[in-house]
């Protein structure tokens, strides 16, 4: 085990024992090794019910186990990916096969029916479609992607899962706030980041790409469409923040710089989850303290189910 986690690049992981206590970055390192099962959502804007779709996948011998934390969601316990894709409920988007820790930021920033919705990096539309359901059809929601083979992948997402009403946009996301300032209810912000909570040994190219570098590039980007999101949030509306790594740059340091900048138009929501891997957001990295609003933001640890992940809601006064 230790040779395999060696493999990640070494200032990687002298990162990970700054973020993490000494019992804890042991405990999470081993995580790289391991490959998670295949997880899934029903889709109630296609399915004819849960129980319906139950009874086809334990027909053609598949065995699902339901999350409890998340209605409609399923863990694959028995049968394959491969076969799962062959299936007539995965070909006519009844299911989506998405990662735990992707269904978590809706699941906050819990979009309504009637809404004005906007998912600004949004492409494959994991979460745009799980939005899509809870909105069961009814309002206004936005997804956009900059990168044009990424949002035809959007596109051919959103017509499988049933998405009609969801309008797709094109287009840099740093442009939003001049598009649409003040405009929307709810903003889901998934980063583009450096996605150090996907790394994994057996894959070398999850972290071939990896450099310090990056993740200062990545966090500049960050802030420019964060900055673009709370531009096109109306008063009174919810952003949530959320990336797929553990870098406090992009994570703690991107919300801490927001905080300060935009002092008298934003607080901090408290995140409530109801699966016990996670923490408060860091105090400070490498010297320097955040705001202590930035502590109710939250790290979720990986695990055997689910990736590292980091949530950040925030309200626009």
């Amino acid at each position: 085990m230790r040779s395999e986690i060696n493999r990640l690049p070494e200032e990687f992981l002298g990162r990970l024992k700054q973020v993490f206590p000494a019992h804890k970055y042991h405990e999470l390192v081993n995580l790289f090794a391991v490959e998670r099962p295949t997880t899934f959502r029903i889709n109630p804007l296609k399915a004819p019910s849960v129980e319906i779709v139950r009874e086809k996948l334990n027909a053609d011998g598949f065995q699902i186990h339901p999350v409890s934390w998340c209605p409609g969601a399923f863990v694959l316990q028995k049968g394959r990916l491969r076969d799962l894709q062959k299936t007539a409920v995965y070909e006519n988007g009844q299911i989506y096969v998405q990662a735990l820790s992707s269904m978590v930021p809706p699941l906050i920033l819990n979009p309504q029916p009637g809404e004005k919705v906007l998912d600004l990096a949004a492409a494959p539309g994991s979460k745009t479609t799980q939005m899509a359901a809870m909105m069961q059809g009814d309002g206004e929601l936005v997804a956009n992607d900059n990168n044009q083979v990424r949002f035809f992948k959007l596109k051919a997402n959103l017509k499988t899962q049933g998405c009609d009403f969801v309008k797709t946009t094109l287009s840099y996301g740093e442009s939003f706030g001049r598009k649409y300032p003040n405009y929307f209810d709810r903003v889901l912000l998934d980063v583009p980041c450096s996605s150090e909570g996907r790394f994994l040994v057996s894959d070398p190219a999850s972290f071939k790409y990896w450099k310090p570098r990056k993740v200062k590039e990545m966090q500049q980007k960050q802030k420019k469409l964060l900055h673009a999101a709370l531009s096109a949030l109306r008063p009174g509306g919810l952003l949530l923040y959320s990336t797929c790594t553990f870098a406090p740059e992009e994570n703690e340091g991107v919300i801490d710089w927001a905080l300060k900048k935009f002092t008298d138009m934003l607080e901090m929501m408290p995140i409530k989850l109801s699966f016990p891997n996670h923490v408060a957001g860091l105090m400070g990295w490498q010297g320097k303290p955040f705001l202590p609003g930035v502590r109710q933001s939250v790290r979720i640890l990986p695990n055997n189910y689910m990736e590292g992940f980091y949530l950040a809601c925030l309200r626009k006064k």
